[in-house]
């Protein structure tokens, strides 16, 4: 084992957790997983668990603690197409996932395929999409509990429990979107669904007619889509105008012919615009978004996304920047019907502070009537936002006090929004968004007596809740 102030790890994204844990276990099964937990407790170390490391919270990383991480877990154990079904170990990535079942599927009729992922990387593990209870752009679909049927997961005591909506319900409902604090998932079965060809609709919009074409959008019976809202703030377009995007099942018999598509360059020179030059980098992506239209896609390799490590490093140097960047998200739900009176309140808001605004999309998320700690209590919009940050302690607070308006903004629309991302949010903030917070935190200690799953994250709520 390496001494304790030798291993440091980090989130991928944000790189805004650094972080001093005594041991790393990389499991291979369920058993590896029963035997460390063991030697962990005999030790006196609490556990955290990382899949594909992107989470920016601090729910994967404990001080001190010993890290399990779950990467050489990603093997496939079951697929069942006819039953659109597939159990996979909880280490599996996204694209781990699509590609076996694209592969494997090659020549067959009915094929089947997953129903949503997180958009913007693929190299994201199922266990963390149930840990975070995440979603994608379904129009009409409810957060990634709704596809997850039942999975395996390792208690503080080293059992293995089934946990499904018949069995061990109640911690099946905690443990999707319970951030790794019940157990480790060391196995997941997913509902699948018709694998199908979607065509791509492109138009610039206006926030003003978003209501009205989401509901025409879904009346037709569209499957997928956003809104990716202009950036520029000396623009008139700013958190007004967008590229509305949305994807219409097609014959399967429809040809795929070459799509348009950017390339790592593309990419790497509009992340660069969007530092150096919003209203460039936004006309180039609504052209290239617009150039599009028409496109015929699958409906699960759609949902794949180009995701550059590190791009941050080559960025900083092209800015010449004092201190090492990064950006941070943060995910707020209102009412679609209030989406333009929020984004108005929310211009105003980043003029007046001079917020730095990378990137911003709008989707749509149905109510979760199932997961315990829901973070979508109604039908709402899901508003994303990507501010520029500084990694320095100055411009960390300024964007922590960025995040806490926005927060503020959402609850004066009855809205909410996502823990995952950071933990900047106030006592009084978890409180109006998440009254089940305090009870999810006793169901901890009824699970988790001995607390053997902990994470930076959960020590800093439960301090902030003592």
């Amino acid at each position: 084992m390496n001494k304790a102030n030798e291993i440091y790890v980090n989130d991928r994204h944000s790189k805004l957790n650094r972080t001093n844990v005594c041991e790393i276990v990389k499991p291979e099964s369920a058993e590896d997983i029963q035997i460390a937990i063991k030697k962990a407790a005999c030790s006196g170390k609490s556990i955290s668990v990382a899949g594909g490391f992107h989470a920016m919270g601090g729910q994967q990383f404990l001080t001190g603690g010993v890290l399990f991480d779950l990467s050489k877990m990603n093997r496939v154990i079951k697929f069942e197409p006819k039953e659109k079904l597939i159990e996979i170990e909880s280490g599996i990535k996204w694209d781990e996932l699509v590609g076996y079942t694209v592969s494997v599927q090659t020549g067959t009729k009915n094929q089947v395929g997953i129903r949503q992922k997180q958009t913007g990387a693929d190299r994201l593990s199922i266990g963390g999409a149930v840990s975070a209870n995440i979603h994608g752009r379904g129009l009409q679909m409810k957060p990634f509990i709704d596809d997850v049927k039942s999975f395996r997961i390792v208690t503080g005591r080293g059992e293995v429990l089934n946990c499904s909506r018949c069995e061990n319900s109640e911690l099946f409902r905690l443990a999707v979107g319970g951030y790794g604090l019940f157990g480790i998932i060391a196995s997941v079965t997913l509902r699948l669904t018709e694998r199908r060809k979607v065509r791509r609709f492109v138009t610039i919009e206006s926030v003003e007619n978003l209501e009205s074409l989401f509901a025409d959008r879904i009346d037709r019976n569209f499957l997928y889509g956003d809104f990716q809202f202009a950036i520029a703030p000396e623009s008139q377009d700013f958190l007004r105008t967008g590229v509305f995007s949305c994807y219409l099942p097609v014959s399967n018999e429809t040809p795929i012919e070459s799509c348009r598509e950017l390339s790592n360059e593309d990419w790497k020179n509009l992340l660069l615009l969007a530092h150096v030059d919003k209203q460039k980098a936004f006309e180039l992506y609504a052209a290239h978004y617009l150039a599009t239209d028409g496109q015929i896609y699958w409906s699960d390799t759609h949902q794949l996304s180009v995701y550059l490590d590190d791009y941050h490093v080559e960025l900083d140097r092209k800015l010449g920047a004092k201190n090492p960047g990064s950006e941070m998200i943060t995910e707020i739900y209102v009412p679609l019907c209030a989406v333009p009176d929020f984004l108005k309140r929310v211009r105003a808001d980043f003029w007046e502070n001079k917020v730095e605004l990378i990137y911003g999309t709008i989707r749509l998320i149905k109510k979760d009537d199932e997961s315990f700690l829901a973070w979508a209590r109604d039908d709402f919009a899901c508003v994303i936002f990507n501010l520029h940050v500084e990694r320095c302690f100055d411009k960390i607070e300024k964007a922590k006090t960025d995040f806490q308006r926005l927060i503020d903004r959402t609850i004066e629309f009855g809205g909410s929004f996502y823990l995952t991302y950071h933990r900047w949010a106030t006592r009084q903030q978890i409180t109006d968004c998440y009254s089940q917070f305090t009870d999810f935190l006793e169901l901890k200690m009824k699970f988790d007596e001995s607390e053997v799953f902990q994470s930076d994250w959960y020590r800093h709520f439960k301090k902030m809740f003592d």
